[in-house]
């Protein structure tokens, strides 16, 4: 069972509008109340310091990064002083750019990249992560998928996987069969559920109202090292609010896996 879990701030991003420190404040301190206790960023809304301050005032420690792959590779120790600052150890990107999507000689490239990327930041002890989406579970020469490639070729010393477990479920994958074969290698776990609508269609939607065995994810994450787990829900389509959602995760994860 798990101490402590934490949430993408992704799923909260309306409630958190450019250069609000007050409305940042606010959302930080209701996660807080939820029993979230750490967090994972997307680009900040407001300057780096006051963000980790408001984050610390509420109990909220920061894990990792959602950032733009060119931006972090075109100057590292900018990036480096900006995570010495939030007090996170692992610097990462949301998803995979464009082109490297297009061909596996442009993956390979990607993966290279991120690899040098990953020796520099390892030396002032951070760690490069890769978040994933459904599409890398595409078979991209026939026989390997894009997963498959990345898996292989990036270092698991200087980086690590945000592996998502919707979009593992989405793109047909087995989540726990992934998060096992990528023990020690996962440093964040996106707690991430699947409701399949009465359309046919699949949504997003709290942590225990869909689909997924969160339960037996769990077993394999902590038999596999996981280190962090991050509520995240990218819309609520079958929630009211971020808010609501965020709670509704809280309350499930507490009853349930704690």
């Amino acid at each position: 069972m798990i101490k402590k879990f934490g949430i993408q701030a992704w799923t909260v991003r309306d409630l958190m509008p450019k250069d609000d420190a007050a409305m940042t404040a606010k959302t930080f301190k209701q996660l807080s109340e939820y029993g979230y206790s750490e967090l994972q960023t997307i680009s900040l809304n407001i300057p780096a310091e006051e963000y980790a301050a408001l984050a610390k005032e509420n109990g909220i420690s920061i894990v990792g990064t959602h950032l733009p792959f060119d931006d972090m590779v075109a100057d590292p120790e900018k990036w480096m002083e900006i995570h010495h600052i939030l007090g996170s150890k692992c610097i990462g990107i949301g998803g995979m750019p464009g082109p490297a999507r297009e061909s596996k000689d442009e993956l390979l490239k990607f993966c290279e990249t991120a690899n040098k990327f990953g020796e520099i930041i390892s030396k002032q002890g951070f760690k490069f992560t890769y978040h994933n989406h459904s599409f890398e579970f595409k078979k991209i020469d026939g026989k390997n998928t894009m997963m498959d490639l990345l898996v292989a070729n990036l270092d698991p010393v200087t980086t690590s996987f945000c592996l998502d477990t919707y979009w593992v479920q989405h793109g047909g994958g087995d989540v726990r069969g992934w998060i096992e074969k990528l023990a020690g290698r996962i440093d964040i776990l996106h707690f991430k559920d699947m409701e399949m609508g009465l359309d046919g269609v699949q949504r997003y939607t709290s942590v225990g109202n869909g689909n997924l065995d969160f339960k037996l994810i769990l077993e394999s994450a902590e038999k596999s090292g996981v280190k962090h787990f991050i509520v995240e829900q990218d819309s609520n389509w079958v929630d009211d609010d971020p808010m609501k959602a965020a709670k509704n995760s809280a309350e499930y994860i507490k009853a349930n896996l704690m």
